[in-house]
């Protein structure tokens, strides 16, 4: 069985991160897709894991060569989703999940129709406002910038199949464990298992004696 391509979507500042982190940890057989990025790398970051930093040059580069299965310009940076990977991990079974904007999102769901969306809510602006300011990892216009576009972003809530409202962590992440594992249980996912059991219920190979 193959796996799910899980798209998860928020502001930034939505929490998507800390959620993906916990159920990273959590849910077995589910994967990451580090993105590319022509953005700084901020404090406490890792090349490779966090995202593959790299020059607006080499992200060019990378765009011909067909790397992206997608890729958008997100606060004057570009992102873009390793398409080898998201190959790779489907198709060992996997569940793999995408940290990307609303942009990106919807050019995954035109290519891939099949994959599951989930939008991170905050509670608020005022408490979106409050975690961007408190992770200080901005410049005053790019906090400004990202406040701003969190505008328009969270009315795209509505090309998403699922919505988590990301007011309390533990409950947050159990929603979107919740998610991936039911995705994991639907009839279509499973024919290939159904199947196997269906015929072993062959009536011209199983003689049941009444008494």
């Amino acid at each position: 069985m193959t796996g799910n391509l899980i798209i998860i979507s928020s502001p930034s500042g939505g929490g998507k991160g800390t959620l993906i982190k916990a159920v990273l940890k959590t849910l077995p057989k589910v994967g990451y897709s580090v993105s590319y990025t022509t953005r700084a790398m901020r404090g406490g970051e890792t090349q490779g894991k966090d995202y593959f930093f790299v020059s607006p040059a080499e992200f060019e580069t990378l765009i011909k060569q067909g790397e992206f299965l997608e890729y958008a310009t997100v606060h004057d940076n570009f992102y873009g989703t390793s398409l080898n990977q998201v190959k790779k991990e489907i198709e060992a079974g996997h569940d793999i999940i995408l940290e990307i904007d609303v942009q990106g999102a919807a050019s995954v769901r035109t290519k891939i129709p099949e994959a599951v969306s989930v939008f991170i809510l905050p509670p608020s602006f005022e408490v979106l406002a409050a975690r961007l300011t408190a992770r200080a990892t901005e410049k005053k216009e790019e906090l400004a910038l990202r406040l701003k576009n969190s505008f328009g972003e969270v009315n795209r809530f509505s090309e998403f199949e699922y919505v988590v409202v990301n007011d309390a962590v533990e409950k947050a992440t159990a929603h979107l464990q919740t998610i991936i594992l039911a995705e994991r249980l639907k009839r279509v996912r499973q024919s290939r298992v159904i199947q196997g059991i269906l015929d072993s219920f062959d009536e011209s190979k199983n003689q049941v004696n009444g008494e």
